[in-house]
């Protein structure tokens, strides 16, 4: 390789490789083979090529086997997990992809891909080429000089020697000092005891290097560090450790390479050998900019994997899209207002943002708003920015005043993320957001709702390959984190116009993709779209709630913990901390000698809640525990921290109604979280007390009974099931009668509670273990019971069986609205995690139905509260139940309706029941 100014390219390729398969969704064919870290670290490949056109490439991963660094330290990297199986079987069909795109790959036995990457670093330097090593690794930073610098194309962040001053406070010639002292956990490297990255940094930068720190003991007890005084002891106890760690932690340059710089010259792809792996590994974009460009035609995909990959959410761009926001404008005149209300009321359709002083919708005022009217075309006006020195800026009353009838005008249509938190905001200035025809978040959800994450800066990455400038760029971390009224205007204004541009980006992504399915476009349209003005107003509504009750209860519950701790100090026959698992462990597996039925990762007796609830079958203490836990968390969460959340001004609690975080399609609540309030036991009911009626109004709560079974009849259309339910039967008595072959009226309490346990045991994919466990009975026995359930209703396990099948062949199961859930380890390898699959297969339509159906009579209920004007407002959704306010003298009528519009929410064979009670509180109407 001759001298160029070109800069040679290192990449580390299994850093890449584990940061790729921790990032990107459990993506796999319709084979079930996965592909997910093959896609980023391919996509990471192609940016950097694109982003560094002409410089060679080349791509260097770990050897397998062990290196020099173990023979030097047998413990090093002894505590790093097993490669997962899904990332071992991606290794080779990524190797060969990189050969294919004409990238040397270079593996080297007895070294780590650091030391050859090192090596190359040193060796170009010396011949006075510049280098780039793409890199996630941190220590990779002592190799940066003026020649070399590290890019991070994850992060889109690249690091020189001022970079590396700025990120770790030290110059890279200390950073294998620092790791030295430090240690690394990661890599088993030991450090000294007891020092962390503050006191290593002090050490570094008052005294040196770690040949100097160590020459110069004496001075260590006069720095201005915590524990100064007893740190020149340690440090001289630890000696051995740390220069041992800087041996470990250096990062060779002179490893006799087997393959020569020279010989890093890429070579032209194999076009017909990339077309054939992408198509094999169903990357359809990829496949057909191939195609287009002239190569071989693919080999023929199966009709499943073709259907597949046609129907498949994108889960990942194959080119990233060009963002200039200098092209962002930033209006601070009303003639420049003026001209883009002109704009956005002709405009088709335009996307629209909010900026605050708060993520709590209830206290936030809106400080500026963003929008845009196509890719790249977006703005920014400021109103209510406060820093010292702010420019001019128009007045709140200019700027919504200008927008207020744009934003309520129904028949302008809005594209937003999340807009349920901007219509909020909004109505805190009085303004009514209509018009709302798109949201990229429920887009997102409504194509594939098992993606880990609808935020908007996760979609951009994910569909746009795009990095957005993050919030904590331009407002800081932590305490010290400036609210947005706060941010000056150069750094304000990209970051809220870039959030409009890439929300209208993201929608002509998305929409396509919600098109191409007619169950979820549909789902969209009439589900989840409807449902963001509904669940702004209920949780604008709030609930109201009695501090007083919740402060007697805290103080019950404290005299409840304070006796159960006697009570477990007196079985231990001793005092310990009922909070800490390392002296539980001790107490009950090594003092009192319960045996050992599951270990941590880190081999310690697990004390998990699971653990407790199988040995609170037999011993006393575990029962106790268990107790102590359910207290203690009821009292935490809900009866010390509910009065803290109460609103001063509207005296009511207001939670957050998450609408795309669950699998299943539930909705979520957090702040407080409504969901979570135990209704099996004595203590959590007696929470839902505190959630009372105002003056003249009584609660009204309505649940639907048994929805999922009701779901499963009607799924599986199996003839016992649904006649008991469409003559009223008492399904589990009714179960219980076929599985005792008894009368429905000779079932007794206890058959009927295992035909319970078996009903709804069975939706959940439950096994015979499972239910002898729930039932304490014999594995034989609980197996005859399931043999037996399906004997008298073939039905179900005819649609068990043929569910497990379409989802095997399709990769994903559909709710009875068009919801699909996809189900990436359908076809794992693994066979814990396809039986897991299989079992959610099972349940998920039925859980995934049921959601579909509440948030459906959410938006019939709201329309008829809100068209005939009736006295009567939602104020929570919990699970299967709506809770209203009603007045006095509207409790009957409002009732009966109410059960009728859940009733008819969605058409089954079954009738869905919905039973209603009333009450001065939520527990006395539940």
């Amino acid at each position: 390789m001759s001298n160029s100014s070109l800069p040679l390219l290192l990449v580390d390729g299994s850093s890449y490789l584990y940061r790729a398969f921790h990032a990107m969704p459990p993506l796999t064919t319709s084979s079930g083979q996965p592909t997910g870290a093959v896609r980023g670290v391919v996509n990471m490949l192609r940016k950097l090529a694109k982003d560094y056109p002409e410089s060679p490439i080349a791509v260097i991963f770990d050897a397998k086997g062990k290196t020099f660094r173990d023979d030097i330290y047998s413990d090093y990297k002894a505590n790093r997990p097993p490669m997962p199986d899904d990332l071992r079987a991606q290794i080779e069909p990524l190797h060969t992809i990189i050969r294919a795109m004409g990238l040397p790959l270079i593996i080297q036995d007895g070294v780590e891909a650091d030391d050859v990457i090192g090596t190359y670093a040193q060796q170009a330097t010396e011949k006075g080429i510049p280098v780039v090593v793409s890199t996630g690794d941190k220590d990779m930073a002592q190799l940066v000089s003026e020649h070399v610098t590290l890019v991070n194309t994850m992060t889109e962040t690249v690091m020189d020697i001022a970079g590396v001053n700025e990120k770790f406070g030290i110059p890279p010639s200390l950073i294998i000092d620092f790791l030295a002292l430090m240690g690394d956990k990661v890599d088993n490297i030991p450090g000294v005891p007891g020092v962390g990255e503050k006191t290593a940094l002090a050490l570094l930068q008052n005294l040196g290097s770690v040949e100097d720190i160590y020459a110069n003991l004496d001075k260590v007890p006069t720095l201005e560090v915590r524990g100064a005084k007893s740190l020149a002891k340690k440090l001289e106890d630890n000696r051995d450790k740390a220069f041992l760690s800087y041996e470990l932690a250096t990062i060779k340059l002179d490893v006799e390479l087997e393959h020569s710089l020279e010989e890093l010259i890429p070579v032209d792809p194999d076009n017909d050998a990339l077309l054939a792996l992408f198509t094999e590994l169903e990357f359809k974009g990829w496949v057909t900019e191939l195609s287009k460009g002239g190569g071989t035609k693919a080999k023929k995909a199966s009709p499943n994997a073709k259907q597949a990959a046609e129907e498949a959410p994108a889960a990942a761009p194959e080119e990233a899209v060009e963002i200039n926001r200098d092209n962002y404008e930033t209006i601070l005149t009303e003639a420049s207002l003026e001209a883009w209300v002109d704009r956005l009321s002709k405009a088709e359709l335009f996307a629209f943002d909010t900026e605050t002083t708060s993520l709590n919708y209830m206290e936030a005022k809106v400080v500026g708003v963003s929008f845009a009217v196509a890719p790249g075309e977006a703005a920014y006006v400021p109103f209510g920015h406060d820093y010292l020195g702010a420019p001019e800026q128009l007045s709140e009353e200019q700027v919504l005043g200008k927008l207020k009838p744009l934003l309520e005008d129904e028949n302008v249509k809005k594209v937003g993320q999340n807009l349920k938190y901007d219509a909020s905001v909004l109505a805190n200035h009085g303004i009514a957001l209509q018009g709302i025809a798109f949201d990229t978040m429920l887009e997102s959800y409504v194509v594939n709702s098992t993606a880990n994450r609808h935020d908007m800066d996760t979609l951009a990455l994910a569909h746009l390959g795009h990095t957005n400038i993050s919030f904590e760029e331009i407002a800081g971390k932590g305490a010290k984190q400036l609210t947005f009224n706060q941010i000056q205007l150069d750094q304000a204004a990209p970051y809220a116009a870039e959030d409009a541009d890439i929300t209208l980006r993201l929608h002509q992504a998305l929409w396509p993709q919600v098109e191409a399915v007619e169950g979820i476009k549909s789902l969209f349209e009439n589900v989840e779209l409807p449902l963001v003005p509904v669940l702004s107003k209920v949780e604008r509504t709030g609930a109201l709630i009695d501090a007083t009750i919740l402060g007697q209860q805290s103080a019950e519950l404290a005299a409840d913990l304070e006796r159960i701790q006697r009570e477990a100090w007196e079985l231990a026959g001793e005092e310990f901390n009922l909070a800490s698992p390392k002296q539980l462990g001790v107490i009950l597996f090594e003092k009192l000698g319960i045996p050992v039925i599951k270990k941590t990762k880190t081999g310690a007796p697990s004390t998990a809640e699971e653990v407790l609830q199988e040995l609170a079958l037999d011993y006393p203490l575990p029962a106790l525990l268990l107790e102590q836990r359910g207290l203690a968390k009821l009292k935490s969460t809900y009866t010390d921290k509910l009065p803290t959340m109460i609103n001063p001004h509207t005296g009511r609690v207001h939670t957050s109604y998450n609408q795309a975080v669950t699998a299943t399609g539930r909705l979520s609540s957090t702040d407080p979280n409504l969901q979570n309030i135990p209704i099996k036991t004595e203590a959590g009911r007696r929470v839902r007390k505190a959630f009372i009626a105002p003056e003249g109004y009584r609660i009204v709560a309505a649940d639907y009974s048994q929805i999922e079974l009701r779901i499963m009849a009607h799924l599986s259309g199996d003839e016992g099931l649904t006649n008991a339910f469409n003559q009223g039967l008492d399904v589990h008595s009714a179960t219980a009668a076929e599985v005792f072959g008894t009368s429905v009226e000779s079932v007794t309490p206890e058959q009927r509670r295992s035909a319970k346990a078996i009903n709804f045991g069975l939706i959940y994919g439950m096994s015979a273990f499972g239910l002898a466990r729930q039932l304490h009975i014999g594995r034989n026995d609980a197996q005859r019971y399931i043999d037996t359930y399906f004997d008298r209703y073939p039905g179900v396990a005819r649609y068990m069986e043929d569910i497990r099948v379409f989802a095997k062949e399709h990769g994903y199961v559909e709710t009875l609205m068009g919801r699909r859930l996809y189900l990436p380890e359908i076809n794992a390898s693994n066979g814990m995690r396809r039986q897991a699959a299989e079992r959610t297969a099972i349940n998920a339509p039925m859980q995934g139905s049921a959601a579909d159906i509440i948030k459906k009579a959410m938006i019939d209920v709201d329309k008829w509260l809100s068209t005939l004007k009736v006295d009567a407002k939602m104020i929570m959704q919990v699970h299967d139940e709506l809770v209203l306010e009603v007045a006095e003298d509207q409790i009957e009528p409002v009732t009966a309706t109410l059960c009728d519009i859940m009733s008819a929410a969605l058409k089954l064979d079954v009738p869905l029941l919905v039973e209603a009670g009333v009450g001065m509180n939520w527990d006395e109407a539940h």
